[in-house]
């Protein structure tokens, strides 16, 4: 059993930065690829950015893609989003996941509870 706690998110101007980091406990960290996802009020969670079991590939959704970015320490058995540029449309919950097929929400086997950002004018 992987548990996974997200931190580091909060209240943030449109243009600034925030870098969020998810822990992991209870399991082989490095067996599994990691992802981030986000929720926003009203919408399904939809994926942000993934990364692979070494850390040597990455993959991001579209709106995303040059503003966020995803890395790994397998040493802490942490995965960090490091997160400039951000835009108001950027505020949802965000959650870190752990798998082992897909990027698919619901391929993904363990989820932690999840941190908000939230982007301000």
């Amino acid at each position: 059993q992987v548990r996974l706690e997200e931190s580091g998110g909060g209240l943030v101007q449109a243009g600034g930065s925030l870098r969020l980091s998810c822990a992991a406990s209870g399991g082989t960290f490095s067996e599994y690829r990691m992802g981030w996802f986000r929720q926003a009020p009203g919408k399904e969670r939809e994926f942000v950015a993934g990364i692979s079991r070494s850390g040597g590939s990455t993959v991001y959704a579209v709106t995303v893609k040059g503003r966020l970015t995803i890395s790994r320490d397998n040493a802490k058995n942490t995965v960090y989003l490091q997160m400039n540029s951000l835009k108001p449309e950027d505020t949802a919950v965000y959650y870190c996941a752990a798998g082992t097929m897909t990027w698919v929400p619901t391929d993904m086997a363990y989820w932690g509870k999840g941190t908000l950002v939230t982007v301000s004018l």
